[in-house]
This record gives C-alpha cells, structure tokens and sequence, in this order.
C-alpha cells in the first residue's frame, strides 16, 4: 500500500531545515541508504531554494507545499508545489562544465541547481499553470 504525507511551509530560508527532516524521514521509510537519502536531500534543498530566491524572491511571499509518495515498491515521489513567479526550465542554460578544469570560478553561473536535480533524482518534472502555480515532481526509485 502505497503512503503519503505532506508538509506546508512559509517559501523562506528558515524553512528549509524542517524541509531537510521532512524529505530525510520520507526516504528513510521508503527504504532508502544514506547515499541515495543524501542525494534527495540535496535534490529538494536545491529546488526549495530556487522557490524561495526565484519563484518568490525578495518582494513576495508564498508557501511551499511538499508532498512525498512512497509507493508500493518504495519508490518515492517528492511534489513541490509553490505559487511564485513562473519557471521555465527550457529558458536555462545548461551550465558550462569543463570535465578537466577544476577552475570553479571559470565556471559560466546558472542551471549548475537544475543539473543537479537531474543528476541525483531519477525523473524530473516540471508543470505550469496560471491556476495551481508552479508544479516539480522527481522521483527516486529504489535500486532493485
């Protein structure tokens, strides 16, 4: 049988440790080790950031609304839900990575967060709509 929680929060800085113990006890119950916890950890902690410095910045606040789905071969959903200022994932560069520079600062800054994501999650999603607001869905599965 499938479970589910959620969690509301104030789109602030301050939230995002109660959104670290949130997403570290969802993915714990649905079974997973301490790499793949961490590796969601940093996945979320990225994309709340990114709500609260992009979606909602400086001159608005909004809520952020997470909801984890552990399914029934404890793979876990995260859906993060805010109502902040559009986000078009296309619109991103990708970032400049060179493979053998260990340069960080020659680095071109933008979509290293976006990166990230998908690097660590499984699948990414990303909805829009003027009604609901901004909608990114990533999903760990559970090694076999």
């Amino acid at each position: 049988m499938a479970t589910e929680r959620t969690l509301i929060v104030p789109g602030r800085f301050e939230s995002l440790a109660a959104i670290s113990d949130f997403i570290t006890q969802a993915a714990r119950d649905a079974g997973f080790g301490d790499d793949d916890v961490f590796h969601i950890q940093m996945a979320v902690d990225e994309a709340c950031s990114n709500v609260v410095e992009h979606a909602y910045g400086s001159d608005r606040r909004g809520d952020i609304n997470l909801r984890c789905r552990i399914d029934n071969g404890g793979d876990l959903q995260v859906e993060i839900r805010d109502r902040g200022r559009p986000f078009d994932p296309d619109q991103v560069p990708l970032p400049l990575i060179e493979p053998d520079s260990a340069d960080l600062d020659a680095m071109r800054v933008g979509g290293l967060g976006l990166f990230f994501m998908r690097k660590l999650m499984d699948e990414v999603t990303f909805e829009f709509d003027a009604e609901s607001g901004n909608c990114l869905i990533m999903v760990k599965r559970r090694p076999k």
